[in-house]
């Protein structure tokens, strides 16, 4: 029988009991950040729940003060088995059938909080966050763009995960304003650099791996035991000055075209709750390393869609729909990759997908793909776009579709204002 909750969940949520993202939030003005998970229109304030001494199983009650902390770090670094166990003891209390949530009004009344009073914060203690470029619809349409079609992407790409590292401390929650970065860009002719504004801002639609428990200096993680070092997983738009960055890039990679900010959404989804959704990954020919070869080679079924609403306007307009399963390089792979020279990664480590493009233009993530880098402007109902203007507000959703219910995301948006004097 499918699993049904006392609390009431609309058909089209993308919390329901199947669900049970993690989050961080305040109840109100002046409270503490403690954890919780969304269901349906609420949050269950963990803290209450841990309090109440709900957390009975082998792990948790000596640990549940990890529902204590302001934000996730101290609970993904108690691994799956703990991860696994939280999940079991939520699932029945929030399930119609288990009187010990349901039946106790002053319990139910402290731990379940409207979403709408809430707000919500940053999960996780982000110390490192990587961003990879696994997408090989948008390696290829980029190396196009900037190469030319005979060989738009470099023979290394097809060997291994390519990456940069990014900037943590800019790392912004969903609803966060992004001030329009300022910078250099290519010369015209023979004058200085442009200097000023970004004049070719982007969004990227990506997600991001949220790590749980780490490595060790100098021990890398084999490929087939990575899937224990993800929590899950969230959305991620990885704004981008696109001149900034081309006159940057060469020849050390990205840095303050990327830098300025980068959004998440709040809720991370488990794997757990994304395991009815797994599907095949790509071939990859050439059959990569041995220490990239994994036993099952995996991605998921989430169905990605990104909305743009220009400055001044009452409606949004979709120009994105794309699928995280046209990723190339896997989560494991990735993680793995990122561990082979001895990395060490920590709780709360952030591991971004890149852009995810699919093969069609509708499937394109990103502005510099959909217009081809401003050769071909987009009509956001009948409002003209090459790239992002002051006032354009980019929202991502995403969400796997069950036999009747949702495992969803919630969204991930950002308005561009402009830039500081």
């Amino acid at each position: 029988m499918a699993l049904k909750s006392f609390v009431e969940v609309h058909p089209d949520s993308h919390f329901p009991i199947q669900n049970l993202p993690y989050g961080v939030f305040k109840p109100g003005p002046g409270s503490p950040p403690r954890p919780g998970v969304a269901i349906g229109d609420y949050v269950v304030d963990l803290s209450e729940i841990a309090s109440a001494g709900l957390f009975d199983g082998p792990i948790l009650k000596n640990s549940s003060d990890c529902f204590h902390e302001p934000n996730l770090n101290k609970f993904l670094a108690l691994g799956r088995p703990a991860w696994k166990e939280a999940r079991s003891t939520l699932q029945k209390l929030l399930s119609s059938a288990e009187p010990a949530l349901r039946d106790n009004a002053n319990l139910r009344e402290k731990s379940l909080v409207p979403l709408n009073k809430v707000e919500l914060l940053l999960p996780i203690a982000i110390g490192d966050y990587t961003d990879f470029f696994s997408s090989m619809y948008h390696a290829k349409n980029c190396g196009t763009i900037f190469r030319g079609p005979e060989n738009p992407i470099p023979p290394n790409w097809f060997h291994l995960p390519i990456a940069y590292h990014g900037r943590a401390s800019s790392i912004v929650i969903s609803g966060t304003d992004i001030i329009r970065p300022r910078g250099q860009g290519h010369p015209s002719s023979n004058s200085l650099p442009y200097f000023g504004p970004s004049l070719k801002l982007d969004y990227e639609l990506e997600m991001a791996a949220i790590v749980g428990p780490g490595n060790e200096l100098g021990r890398p993680v084999d490929v087939n035991e990575a899937a224990d070092h993800i929590f899950g997983l969230v959305l991620m738009n990885d704004w981008s000055a696109r001149d900034i960055q081309a006159w940057e890039y060469v020849p050390l990679g990205p840095f303050l075209g990327k830098s300025f900010g980068t959004t998440i959404s709040p809720w991370i989804v488990t794997l757990e709750a994304l395991e009815p959704f797994s599907c095949d990954a790509p071939v990859q020919d050439p059959r990569p390393l041995l220490y990239l070869a994994e036993k099952k080679s995996q991605n998921y079924d989430i169905s990605l869609e990104v909305q743009i609403k220009p400055a001044g306007a009452k409606d949004s307009s979709v120009v994105t729909r794309s699928n995280f399963k046209h990723l190339y390089w896997t989560l494991t792979q990735q993680l793995a990759h990122h561990t082979i020279n001895g990395c060490n990664l920590r709780p709360g480590d952030l591991l971004g997908t890149g852009t995810i493009s699919g093969p069609e233009p509708e499937s394109y993530g990103c502005l510099l793909e959909l217009t081809w880098n401003g050769q071909k402007p987009l009509s956001l109902n009948g409002t003209g776009r090459k790239f992002l203007e002051d006032g354009d507000e980019v929202t991502i959703t995403g969400y796997c579709k069950g036999n009747g219910y949702n495992v969803g995301f919630g969204a991930c948006s950002g308005k561009i204002v402009p830039s500081l004097p």
